[in-house]
């Protein structure tokens, strides 16, 4: 397997730990503590303290862009194109992914730290790109 297959596997791997632990560990310690029901979470509303709503806007910002990754990641191994500077590329997006959430959720959200964020997405939109243009002429 590829370092950009793998990397994606690490994405999803993310995704899900920052549901399991962003979001789901808080629901079930309001649950269990008698603040919350089972039934009382919803998609569409706003509830939860703002640590609980960052970590559900980071888990969707995960979850869009997963599969924009992952095309990219899958064409590149159906293609056959591999390479250091894809591997480098693709490490990038995983790091600066991970980064993002972390600062998503660990910080309230100020100009510098949305800066900061949108920073890290940046990186990950040009590596994505990259890899796109280097897809396109090795292909």
């Amino acid at each position: 397997m590829t370092i950009p297959v793998w990397v994606m596997l690490g994405f999803a791997g993310w995704t899900l730990a920052v549901l399991t632990g962003g979001v789901g560990l808080y629901r079930w310690l309001e649950i269990f503590s008698g603040r919350a029901t089972v039934s009382q979470w919803h998609a569409d509303g706003r509830q939860g303290s703002e640590r609980y709503q960052r970590a559900m806007r980071a888990h969707m910002n995960c979850v869009e862009n997963l599969p924009v990754y992952g095309a990219v990641a899958v064409a590149a191994a159906l293609a056959g194109v591999d390479g250091r500077d894809l591997d480098a590329l693709s490490v990038t997006v995983l790091l600066a992914r991970i980064a993002q959430s972390v600062v998503h959720i660990a910080r309230a959200q100020t100009d510098r730290v949305v800066a900061v964020r949108f920073g890290l997405y940046f990186v990950q939109v040009a590596c994505v790109v990259s890899m796109g243009v280097l897809l396109a002429i090795r292909a």
